[in-house]
Order: structure tokens, then sequence, then C-alpha cells
């Protein structure tokens, strides 16, 4: 006995989301508990890494197991075809047309919707999931001239995030009430990076608040001989990285920030005031019957 497991995540015109994928390890796991064994198949287009269905050959297969979505559409009724030897189950889908051949060429169908009573979807949460990174990049400052590396760090730095297993998430410090992909608030933003694991960064604002909400910043400067991040990581005491670093920096940069003295450290920051607010107060106070001449 040996299973196939395909879905749309198998076919070259399909697409792999996150629901097929994590009801694809549901299976696999259920099947591994029960000592029973399997191969998948994916994609050459989003893993060319990996067992394609012109790899796995019919004959090595007793069983053919079709995971997650919609049963629908040629691509679907020519696993029946290639897979005639086969006995075909189709697990945790959505049935459209009971009496369409793409759904009557399974010998057993499992669904969640359009087929009998409805049944839990099978995608679930990881036992352990990967580091969640905000990146908020600075654009513009033409003010730095000749100085600027802004692009160029950008690319280096996205680059290199695009090999981290973590969920990258973007973000921009601009606010606009108009537009819902942006915060309206401050507040909204500071509760997004309160959320995050770590703060990839080349904006100033990008790596002071992160450390106020007591998240560790990996921080770039983009300027070239260094900037404003390089002067607030300072007074922060907080490590930079300059406008020439690289992937070992970065990867060295991103482990500090991961670890549990980076996390420590950034909360210890949080607890530190800004000596200015005192400073302002003393002044206006000492000032405060004087008249400007």
């Amino acid at each position: 006995m040996r299973v196939l497991l395909t879905g749309w995540f198998s076919f070259v015109h399909g697409e792999v989301t996150a629901g097929d994928a994590l009801a694809l390890d549901s299976v696999a796991s259920a099947l591994t508990r029960a000592g029973i064994p399997y191969d998948e198949a994916w994609s050459p287009v989003f893993r060319p890494d990996a067992m394609s269905l012109r790899e796995a050959d019919p004959a090595r297969y007793t069983h053919l197991v079709f995971v997650c979505g919609p049963i629908h559409g040629d691509q679907v009724r020519g696993l029946h075809e290639r897979y005639a030897g086969c006995r075909r189950i189709a697990v945790g889908v959505s049935v459209i047309d009971p009496a369409d051949p793409a759904v009557t060429g399974f010998h057993r169908v499992l669904a969640r919707d359009g087929l009998g009573e409805p049944g839990r979807d099978l995608a679930g949460p990881p036992e352990s999931a990967p580091p969640v990174a905000g990146v908020v990049l600075a654009r513009g400052q033409g003010e730095y001239g000749a100085r600027r590396r802004h692009d160029d760090v950008a690319a280096r730095l996205t680059g290199w995030l695009g090999g981290r297993d973590c969920a990258a998430l973007p973000l921009d410090t601009r606010l606009d009430p108009r537009d819902w992909r942006l915060c309206s608030t401050a507040d909204q933003f500071v509760a997004v990076v309160r959320r995050l694991d770590v703060l990839v960064t080349t904006r100033l604002h990008g790596l002071v608040l992160a450390l106020r909400s007591g998240v560790p910043a990996l921080a770039v400067d983009p300027v070239d001989g260094g900037g404003k991040v390089s002067a607030q990581a300072g007074v922060w005491e907080w490590p930079a990285l300059p406008a020439s670093a690289g992937t070992t920096e970065f990867d060295a940069a991103w482990a500090w920030c991961l670890s549990e003295e980076g996390r420590r450290t950034a909360r210890d920051r949080a607890a530190t005031p800004p000596a200015a607010l005192d400073r302002l107060v003393e002044e206006l106070s000492a000032t405060r019957t004087l008249k400007p001449t």
C-alpha cells in the first residue's frame, strides 16, 4: 500500500494557498501516525525540487488522495484518467456539482461542503510557527544627496529577507484614514508593532517605535557614513548596521534579535524614557516668566 497525496498544489496551472498546504500537513500527519506510507506531488512551478505529478508513476501507488479545494475541471478529471488503477479519495473538499465527472470519478468523497453534511476543514496551525517580521523601509530622503543608499539597501535587505523562514509583514509609518491598507492613527501602527517578533527597518521611527514597544529591531542605516538611524541607535544603545552591510551581517543581527538576549535588551530599552522630555520641561519651567527678546 502506498498513497499519493495530491491537490491544487499539484497542478502546473493551479495555485498553492496556506489553507491547502496546512490541510495537506494534517493529512500527512494522520497517515504518518497510522503508519501508512505516502508521497506528495507538487507543482514544479511552486516547488521545483519536489516530486511532480509527471514523476509520480501510477503503477507505484494503490491509492490517490486529493486534498482540499473545489473538485472540478479538466485537471482533476485528468487525475482519474492517469491514476485509473488507484482507489481515489477526495477529502476536505468543496463540491460544486455532484454530477461533475471530476466528482463522480472519485471512489469516495469526504466533503467539507456541497455533499452531505458539512464537515470541518482540515487546515490547522502548525505545532510551531516561524517569527513574524514587520518590514519598514525608508524611501525618498533626497536631503542626503549622494550619500543616499536607500534603494540599494532596500533591495539587498528584502532579497535577503525573502530567503528567511518568517512571515514578513510590509508596514508603512505613513498614516492615511482614506486608505484601508494604512493605519489611520499612530496608536494603530504601534498596536501592530507590539505583536511582532522583530522589526526589520531602515527608518528612524521603525527603530524607535520597535524599541519603545519592546520589540527587537534589525536596523540598517541607508545613509553612507551614517545618518539619523545610526544616531538614534547610538542614544538608544542599540546596534545598527551600516549601509554597506550584507548577508553575513544580516544573518548575525537576525539571530541576535530573535535570541533571548535580544528580546530582553529590547524590553529593557522600552522602559527608558527620552531624556529630552525632562530637559524640555526644565527649560520651559525656567523661562516661564520670560518674554522673547
